[in-house]
């Protein structure tokens, strides 16, 4: 196989940023002068925890390559309690993931 010209090289660059981009720039520019019915607004607020959950749930469920409900087994899930008290009481974010971690921290110091 022969490495691609720098013509095509470039093509492709474009090719994908414009595959990246536009996605998001459409809908924008669709969207930026025209209101959403309240039912989608609420709706699509939801969208990012919904997304954010899916993207954690195997990383606290799954250890070992199985799932794991054990907490005796999954620190990762252990951990994860105290982080989800302190996202929903405080709604912070950064908190969350300090409490996370610390947690984390604290239960391989202690369990080995």
């Amino acid at each position: 196989m022969t490495p691609p010209k720098p013509l095509e090289l470039f093509l492709i660059l474009v090719g994908m940023a414009a595959v990246t981009y536009l996605p998001r720039l459409i809908p924008a520019l669709f969207f930026s002068s025209r209101r959403l019915p309240v039912a989608l607004e609420r709706f699509l607020s939801y969208v990012p925890t919904a997304v954010l959950a899916a993207l954690l749930a195997p990383s606290i469920l799954v250890a070992d390559g199985r799932v794991q409900l054990d907490i005796s087994e999954n620190i990762f899930l252990w951990a994860s309690i105290p982080a989800f008290i302190v996202a929903w009481r405080f709604k912070s974010f950064f908190g969350a993931v300090v409490v996370g971690m610390a947690t984390v921290a604290v239960a391989r110091l202690f369990m080995g």
